[in-house]
């Protein structure tokens, strides 16, 4: 039996650390665009470098698109392209099967151990 290799592809983007989560992040802003700073606040334990390094690798999937608005001071933002949206779309029956199936006290207390 072989494995799809599109299956096998798409848990390569996602299985990378923070990859999921920012493309979850970033389908959160339907009306508009997510600043890096924001970014930053809102995903806790993710440091600005390692943000900026997903955010380009992410880029590069085509799941992002990286706008600079000219102006003092320009400003960047992020937002999912089509084919971000569409995975992002395909991760909400993953995320309803772990609101239902997994305890997350359970969870935070097995790591602290």
């Amino acid at each position: 039996m072989d494995i799809c290799p599109y299956l096998e592809r798409s848990f390569q983007i996602l299985g990378k650390k923070w990859n999921g989560l920012i493309l979850h992040y970033l389908s959160l802003y339907n009306d508009g665009d997510a600043h890096f700073t924001d970014m930053k606040r809102d995903l806790l334990d993710i440091t600005p470098r390692a943000l900026s390094l997903k955010l380009s690798e992410l880029i590069e999937y085509g799941l992002v698109e990286k706008r600079v608005t000219g102006g003092s001071p320009v400003v960047i933002s992020y937002r999912l392209t089509e084919k971000g949206q569409s995975l992002a779309a395909a991760l909400k029956p993953i995320q309803q099967w772990a609101q239902k199936h997994m305890n997350l006290e359970e969870k935070r207390r097995e790591s602290n151990d």
